[in-house]
């Protein structure tokens, strides 16, 4: 069954929120719409902050879908007409918020894929970069341009350094370049490019891959994979020895034990 809820602008209703969410049995599909090019705003990342709040709640959502919708940009950055008045006072009403949001989009709690039907610039490959997946339409450009305006990108380029290594993550900073899909698949920027549909319809190809999987595996498996990019090896096993404990005392090991012996396929109910 699918169901929806919505953030930003609340009172116009779903189709004008500026985020909203559906529902599709343990699948969650997070929409950004705030116009034909999803400028970050501050009122666009209060309205996705409000949303992943939400679903990083819920148990029962196994995988997160992070879309354009039907913009011509997956996002294409920050609104510039914000940034007349920020100087001293940027971090204050800027930069810790929107670190904020994007950590939280990096942190939610199940694997999460942003699926890429059009272009993803500055913010926008920034949000992109937070989520754990990434599934390209080809012919789409991807790139951290705000040097092209004088500005950083903060976050993206530590996120981008430990997906492409530093010449690469140096070169589109630099630069302000972008790269096509094809390029982002070999530098390991994008997991998939899909050429005969859309990246939305990719993505949730493997998100119903991802849904058939251990829930608890998966929350787990995400958590070692963060650690291991920001702890020493040793403290990073130790939570690995913590994890497979969760995993013996869990129901679902021992339902897909018995689903292999069985010759059937395990329902997992992420306990």
């Amino acid at each position: 069954m699918k169901n929806s809820i919505a953030a930003g602008n609340p009172a116009q209703g779903i189709a004008s929120a500026l985020v909203t969410a559906s529902f599709n049995g343990t699948v969650a599909e997070v929409e950004i719409n705030n116009g034909p090019i999803n400028l970050v705003t501050k009122e666009m990342l209060r309205a996705l902050n409000d949303i992943l709040a939400d679903i990083a709640q819920r148990n029962d959502i196994r995988c997160m879908i992070l879309s354009g919708g039907k913009a011509r940009a997956f996002c294409a950055g920050s609104d510039i007409k914000e940034f007349a008045h920020l100087r001293k006072d940027a971090s204050e009403h800027k930069i810790l918020y929107e670190d904020m949001v994007v950590r939280r989009l990096a942190r939610m709690p199940m694997p999460t894929i942003a699926a890429i039907d059009g272009p993803a610039l500055g913010g926008g490959l920034e949000l992109a970069l937070a989520c754990d997946l990434r599934v390209a339409r080809a012919g789409i450009a991807l790139g951290l341009t705000e040097s092209r305006l004088g500005g950083l990108a903060g976050s993206g380029a530590v996120r981008l350094t430990r997906l492409v290594g530093p010449a690469r993550a140096k070169q589109m900073l630099f630069t302000g370049e972008t790269i096509s899909a094809d390029q982002a698949l070999s530098w390991g920027l994008v997991n998939r490019v899909v050429t005969d549909r859309s990246a939305l319809e990719g993505a949730r190809d493997l998100a119903a891959a991802i849904i058939c999987r251990g829930p608890v595996s998966n929350r787990l498996a995400k958590e070692l994979v963060d650690a291991a990019q920001d702890l020493p090896i040793d403290a990073c096993l130790t939570l690995s020895t913590v994890a497979q404990q969760k995993i013996f005392d869990s129901s679902d090991l021992h339902e897909g034990a018995s689903a292999f012996f069985e010759k059937r396929e395990p329902e997992f109910k992420g306990l």
